[in-house]
């Protein structure tokens, strides 16, 4: 045996030995030490027992195979990162979605839990989160409460989840809430319309045409080509090609007004018109399908049908809505794209149709969840939440499960601290770790370790304002990802 072919056989023995009997996390870091297949020969094992080609040496290679094995099993342990704690979407949020680059391996049995970490430096709601490429979070933004001045936050701020601090970063030009944040192919967020004035301002006033891109690396913002039309409460989508869909939203903060539909090129800082949606609706929730269409459903009326937009066509239309629940799904419901393709909607409010009573009395909250199949164009019942809510967030993780967090019962005055978890193999909901605390219209976001970063949002509402959280947890989702 040359020393070539033990060193050769040595990498074999030990692959083969990680690959039976180490944890998955461990067995990924061992094989990714740089110096494991060089370790054997720096310590010259060839050139010490002067190996000839013979099998003699067989139980003697075995042996040595093991002892450094145990060795680097050790230096693995030794050398792995500590545990940062329990660990995320805008459920969704108001920005592109990404999948988590690396899938968490948690311990066999580890219960999912929250833990704290560092709050921002700004208490803010109907703010945008936006999961950045290098891993960090941008908050931009907000809502500062009824009797702040100014009430449209400026601010900025970043969530490093290496270090669980937050550092501010440059401001955007103009304050805003209710608005969307979208990250772009480039590495940018565009940031469109939103609110910029109190609540007892209605008209043109109150919302914003502007929008402006913040570039990661040199914390600034730089304004855009401005919407064609002004609107809070809209949805905004990246579609497949680059460009940005905006559909939706309101510009005098009451029903009536439906702003047109628009696109963004990111090429040329400039919007066009495009296809107007079949219902007026806001506070709705749009959609990207694998297909490249964007699916839209709920919203600010009672909506009998949902829709789809087809960039090839620059056309909306109707899709079955939805089962017997889900055709009264109303604003602050959530929708998920799921794993397999299909799209969870499920809580927010719904409309009675019980007859001679007016729209607001006719409001209720929902507990109920359906599943759209795109490839069918139809709607089937699944379970229903454990707790009615609206204004929460529904999150994927990585393993496939939703979570859904927080949000309103509309029962007082507080937000729920309460979560649950849908698993698309059953159907069904089950009680999560709840948050430390309650929380409403907060953010959610998958960072890219699998862990789940929930932020900001209401605590309760008292004395005519919202009392606002700064606070941060994140939810790990244990050993049952």
């Amino acid at each position: 045996m040359t020393k070539r072919d033990f060193e050769q056989f040595l990498r074999a023995e030990f692959r083969e030995m990680v690959d039976d009997g180490a944890p998955s996390a461990l067995r990924a870091r061992i094989l990714a030490i740089p110096s494991v297949e060089s370790l054997l020969p720096e310590r010259g094992f060839g050139a010490r027992w002067g190996f000839v080609r013979t099998s003699r040496f067989a139980p003697i290679a075995l042996a040595v195979t093991a002892v450094a094995v145990a060795l680097l099993i050790g230096i693995g342990l030794l050398v792995r990162p500590p545990d940062v704690g329990p660990s995320p979407v805008p459920g969704p949020t108001d920005s592109a979605t990404m999948e988590p680059s690396a899938t968490p391996q948690p311990s066999a049995g580890r219960p999912a839990a929250w833990v704290a970490t560092g709050s921002m430096i700004d208490a803010r709601m109907d703010f945008t989160a936006t999961l950045l490429p290098d891993g960090r979070v941008l908050v931009a933004g907000g809502d500062s409460g009824y009797y702040a001045v100014p009430r449209a936050l400026a601010s900025a701020e970043l969530y490093d989840p290496v270090s669980g601090a937050w550092t501010t970063t440059g401001p955007m030009i103009t304050g805003r809430y209710r608005h969307t944040a979208t990250l772009l192919p480039d590495g940018k967020v565009l940031v469109a319309g939103g609110n910029v004035s109190s609540s007892a301002q209605v008209g043109s006033d109150c919302c914003l045409a502007s929008a402006e891109l913040y570039d990661p690396r040199t914390g600034t913002w730089t304004a855009t080509g401005s919407m064609i039309d002004a609107r809070v409460a809209h949805s905004a989508t990246l579609l497949l090609n680059g460009t940005v869909l905006v559909a939706g939203g309101d510009s005098a903060l009451v029903n009536g007004h439906q702003p047109g539909v628009e696109l963004y090129s990111p090429t040329t800082g400039t919007w066009t018109p495009t296809g107007s949606m079949i219902a007026n609706r806001h506070d709705h929730s749009a959609t990207l399908l694998p297909d490249g269409r964007v699916f839209v459903v709920g919203g600010s009326a009672p909506q009998d049908v949902s829709e789809l937009y087809g960039p090839s066509t620059s056309s909306w239309s109707t899709t079955d809505c939805c089962t017997a629940d889900a055709n009264r799904f109303g604003p602050y419901m959530t929708a998920t794209l799921l794993k397999d393709g299909s799209v969870l909607v499920a809580g927010g409010l719904s409309y009675n149709s019980g007859a001679g009573v007016s729209n607001y009395n006719r409001i209720v909250l929902s507990p109920s969840a359906a599943l759209y199949d795109p490839a069918k164009g139809t709607w089937t019942a699944t379970g229903s939440m454990i707790t009615r809510r609206d204004e929460f967030t529904a999150t994927l993780l990585s393993g496939g499960r939703v979570l859904v967090v927080g949000g309103s019962d509309r029962s007082g005055e507080a937000g729920l601290a309460s979560a649950e978890l849908y698993d698309a193999s059953t159907g069904s909901w089950t009680a999560t770790a709840s948050m430390a605390e309650t929380r409403y219209r907060q953010k959610a976001i998958v960072l890219l370790d699998g862990r789940v970063l929930v932020v900001g949002g209401a605590s309760s509402f008292a004395d005519g304002g919202y009392v606002l959280l700064a606070s941060a947890e994140l939810y790990d989702p244990g050993s049952g990802t």
